[in-house]
């Protein structure tokens, strides 16, 4: 994935809280991601960390590729 986006390809919204399990996001910040300015996903992604911290979520990571 791209350096600018927060994205680890595990897409599962939390229904609680409404974040991504992967990421953080919300679906609206998902849905807009590529219309974004380059500052303003930046902005985005360092508040996902605190933001995952506080719903109480452990991001799920990413499955290692396969050969």
């Amino acid at each position: 994935m791209s350096k600018e986006t927060p994205c680890v390809a595990v897409c599962m919204i939390d229904p609680r809280t409404k974040l991504c399990f992967g990421c953080g996001r919300t679906l609206p910040e998902i849905a807009r991601w590529h219309a974004m300015e380059s500052t303003e996903r930046l902005a985005v992604m360092a508040l996902l960390p605190a933001r995952m911290t506080e719903a109480g979520l452990v991001p799920i990571a990413a499955s290692p590729k396969r050969a």
